[in-house]
Order: structure tokens, then C-alpha cells, then sequence
């Protein structure tokens, strides 16, 4: 649907596409690709982990992958409306007439397949549900710290890809190579995708310094994307912003939400630094996922245990 979207608009605008007024369109489109291809590969690496933890993550970046398509809408009306081609005569509504289906039917076919999502995560999370067993024991303690260690590595993956899609959009649409604002844009770059290199590292091997550093970069990203909002809404730059401040919008808060999450999640992963978990951590990067976790009973087997003649059942350890 998105291909069939640009190939239209390109067909019928040409080299007008990159000129101000239409560029947003290929940029919120290349996005949405993006965004599809950071979902496969984060479903790739949950899976091939066995992170339950990732696998929940997805079902939230799948439902905001809905609201980001149904904004799409709304966007590339704004940029291809009205028409002033020479194709379009007397209707402004020309091109938007040829796009509106494809563009509607997108955010259809995403919340379809996020109710699919949801149904094989559920029975994925039966199947998986020993891993942290497997990893840390049956100490609650350890389990509870663990999860929240996953939950952090996830955030920091999802910060991420909101960084990259508020940085595209501000680079590619809106900013001017000759604007100081500009040249804040770029400089953040590698100081966030240092932050988060710095927090995964930080948090897995316990170097307190470094993780320290890191929530203190944490709170300056977030200060950095609150200015960002005020400048979208602030007159003296509002009309910059104007064609794409929606989508910024969003982008933007809900970095600065994953980013609140992160700080919270990661100081209480800082205070369970040297409690015993620093093995199971670097293990779970270290070895294979069959090597770590072994081969699970199929529930075939789990179940002829309790039939006539079956074997003596062994001490169960519920993880739940």
C-alpha cells in the first residue's frame, strides 16, 4: 500500500517531489518502511533470545505503528492538497482522490495483523515462559531483577528508532543545512546513539561510572526533545514546522515517554547492580540461546507424566 502510494504521487509529480511542499510525502513513507523493517528484526532478535520481555515491547510498537499510519492519512492530504498540476483541472481533490484508498486501507491492514500479533505472542509466552527459570533460578529476587534488566535493554532499543524517526523527519523536511538548529540536530546524533550504546553496555556488565553518565545524558535527551516540542508550537517558529508538526508531535512524545521509562527502569537496574545477577546477564550474551536454555519439555511429554504408568513426577517450580 505505501509503495502503491509513492508510485502514484511520483508518477504524476516527477521531479516536483522534492521541492518543500512534497518532500514530507516520501519522507513519512521511507519512515513507515523503516518502521517495518526495525519491527521484523526486533521480532527476529526476541525470538531468536527467547525474550518474552521483546515480545510484549512489540505488541506496544505494533499498536503505535497503527496510530502512526492513520496519521499518514492526515499528512500526505496536507501535502497534496490542493492540486495545482495541470492534470488536476478544475479538482483540487485530484491526486488525493487516487491515494485516499491505499492510504486508508494501511492502517486496516496493520490493526488486523496486530490482533494476530497478539495471539502467537500469547502462545509464544506459554512456550518461553521457563527461560528466566533457566537463566537465573527459581529465586524470585533474581527473576524480578532480571525482567526489569530485560525491560531496560528493550526501551533503550525502542528509544532508538523514535530518535532516528524525529532526526529524519527534522533533517530531511523541515531544517535548513544552514540553520544553526541544524547543526544541534546533527551534534545529537552521536551523543544519543553513544547515551544508549553506553546504557545497554553500562547495565550488562555493572560499571557503575558508566551508567551513572548515562541516566545524566538520559535527563539531557529528554530536555533536548522537551525544546524540540517548544519549537514546534512556538510562534516565532511554528510556521516551519507547520506541514509536518502532527507527526512530529507524536514522534516526539512518545520519545520522551520511552525516554522517562528508561531513566526510571534504569535507576532501579543501577540499584541491583552487585546482587548477584552480573553471571546470568553476561551469559545471556555470551552463549547461544540452545546452549543457555536447553531443550524445553513438549507438552506431550509434560503431560504423559501424570498418566497411569508414567513417571515419578519431579519437583515443579512455578515462575509465575
Amino acid at each position: 500500500m505505501v509503495a502503491s502510494t509513492f508510485g502514484i504521487v511520483h508518477a504524476y509529480l516527477g521531479d516536483a517531489l522534492d521541492t518543500a511542499g512534497y518532500k514530507t510525502l516520501p519522507c513519512y513513507l521511507a519512515l513507515f518502511i523503516l518502521a517495518e523493517l526495525f519491527e521484523l528484526a526486533l521480532a527476529y532478535d526476541a525470538l531468536r533470545l527467547r525474550n518474552v520481555i521483546q515480545l510484549l515491547g512489540i505488541v506496544g510498537f505494533h499498536c503505535a505503528l497503527i496510530v502512526f499510519s492513520a496519521l499518514q492519512v492526515h499528512e500526505t492530504k496536507i501535502a497534496i492538497v490542493p492540486c495545482y498540476l495541470s492534470q488536476c483541472g478544475d479538482n483540487p481533490n485530484f491526486l488525493w482522490d487516487k491515494v485516499m484508498p491505499f492510504l486508508v486501507v494501511a492502517p486496516c491492514i496493520v490493526g488486523a495483523s496486530w490482533i494476530l500479533i497478539i495471539y502467537w505472542i500469547k502462545a509464544l509466552y506459554e512456550e518461553f515462559g521457563w527461560v528466566i527459570f533457566h537463566v537465573v533460578g527459581a529465586n524470585p529476587k533474581l527473576k524480578s531483577m532480571f525482567q526489569y534488566y530485560q525491560i531496560f535493554i528493550c526501551l533503550l532499543k525502542l528509544d532508538f528508532f523514535c530518535f532516528v524517526g524525529v532526526t529524519m523527519q527534522l533533517l530531511i523536511v523541515v531544517l535548513a543545512a544552514n540553520s544553526a538548529e541544524f547543526g544541534v540536530t546533527i551534534a545529537a546524533i552521536p551523543i544519543v546513539v553513544i547515551l544508549l550504546a553506553g546504557c545497554a553496555y553500562a547495565v550488562q556488565r555493572e560499571i557503575k561510572w558508566l551508567m551513572t553518565a548515562s541516566l545524566v545524558l538520559m535527563v539531557a535527551a529528554m530536555t533536548y526533545f522537551v525544546y524540540k516540542l517548544v519549537r514546534f508550537y512556538e510562534p516565532s517558529s511554528e510556521q516551519q514546522y507547520l506541514s509536518t508538526r502532527a507527526t512530529l508531535t507524536v514522534f516526539t512524545i512518545f520519545a520522551f515517554l520511552l525516554l522517562l521509562a528508561s531513566f526510571i527502569v534504569g535507576v532501579k537496574c543501577f540499584r541491583d547492580f552487585d546482587k548477584g545477577l552480573h553471571d546470568s546477564k553476561t551469559q545471556d550474551v555470551s552463549i547461544s540461546a540452545d546452549q543457555r536454555y536447553g531443550s524445553f519439555p513438549k507438552a506431550q511429554e509434560r503431560e504423559s507424566a501424570y498418566s497411569t504408568g508414567g513417571v515419578a513426577l519431579q519437583p515443579q517450580i512455578s515462575i509465575e
